[in-house]
C-alpha cells in the first residue's frame, strides 16, 4: 500500500507509441530524461473488444521534485550487489515511466549520511540532502533479505557457491529535502530462487558475474510493483 502525497491526473493518450531515449549527463550522476514513452492507446483493438480505455497519469507525479536525488538502496541480511542493481533498476523504471525529469544519483548511503553527520534519513538528513545537492527531493530504498533456503554445492575454492530460494522486501520512500518529511512510501516483497550465491557466515553475498541471469526476475518483480505509482495506468470509461 502506498502512502504519502500523491496526484491523480486523468489523461489521455491517443498518439503512436513515441521514440523511447535517455542519456546519461556527465560525470554527476546525473539522468535525464528526454522524451515521452510510455503514452499509448491501441484504439482499434479497443473497439474491438467492446469497451473504451483511458491512459491515466501516473499517481505520483516526479516532475515537479525533479531533479530528484536517489540514493544507493541499503540492504539488511545479507551483502553484495543486489541492492545496487535495484537501485539502478528503479532508475529505469521511473524514466520508463514518466518524462522530462531528472535524477541526481547521491551515492552509497553510508557515504553521505557520513558526510551530512547523520546515521538514518530522518527529516534532519533530508533537508542537509537539500542543501548540499539542491534538489526538492530524495529517494531512499531498503532491502531486507530473509527465509533463505540454500541448495548447491561448493565453488572450486571450497566456500558454498549455490543456488537458494530467497524472500526479499523492499521499501522506498520519497523525502521532501524542505521539511523533511515523507511525500511517498511503496513497499514490495518477492520470493524467488536465485543463482550464484555465496554464503559467508549464514548470510547470502550476492555476487554474481551476471546479475541479470542470476537474479534479475526478482529484482524485477520487486521494483515493477514499488514503482506502479510512477507509471501511467489504463483504465475502462
Amino acid at each position: 500500500m502506498s502512502t504519502g502525497t500523491t496526484t491523480l491526473q486523468p489523461t489521455v493518450f491517443v498518439d503512436a507509441l513515441p521514440t523511447l531515449t535517455s542519456r546519461r549527463r556527465g560525470d554527476g550522476g546525473s539522468w535525464r530524461r528526454r522524451v515521452p514513452v510510455f503514452f499509448v492507446a491501441v484504439s482499434s483493438l479497443l473497439v474491438a473488444c467492446g469497451g473504451k480505455y483511458v491512459w491515466v497519469a501516473p499517481r505520483l507525479d516526479l516532475q515537479p521534485h525533479s531533479p530528484v536525488g536517489l540514493v544507493t538502496f541499503t540492504i539488511e541480511n545479507a551483502q553484495g550487489s543486489l541492492h545496487e542493481v535495484a537501485t539502478q533498476r528503479f532508475a529505469e523504471a521511473a524514466f520508463a515511466g514518466q518524462e522530462n525529469i531528472e535524477i541526481l544519483e547521491l551515492g552509497d548511503a553510508e557515504s553521505l549520511l557520513s558526510r551530512i553527520g547523520e546515521t538514518e534519513f530522518g527529516p534532519r538528513a533530508a533537508q542537509a540532502i537539500g542543501e548540499q545537492h539542491r534538489v526538492p527531493a530524495v529517494f531512499v530504498g531498503h532491502l531486507v533479505v530473509s527465509n533463505v533456503k540454500p541448495s548447491g554445492g561448493l565453488t572450486p575454492f571450497g566456500g558454498p557457491r549455490l543456488r537458494a530460494t530467497v524472500t526479499v522486501d523492499l521499501i522506498v520512500r520519497l523525502l521532501s529535502t524542505a521539511t523533511g518529511g515523507t511525500l511517498w512510501s511503496r513497499s514490495a516483497r518477492a520470493t524467488e530462487t536465485v543463482g550464484e550465491v555465496g554464503l559467508v557466515n549464514g548470510r547470502p553475498v550476492f555476487g554474481a558475474e551476471d546479475p541479470n541471469e542470476a537474479y534479475g526476475r526478482l529484482v524485477d518483480l520487486l521494483v515493477d510493483d514499488v514503482t506502479m505509482d510512477l507509471r501511467p495506468r489504463r483504465v475502462k470509461q
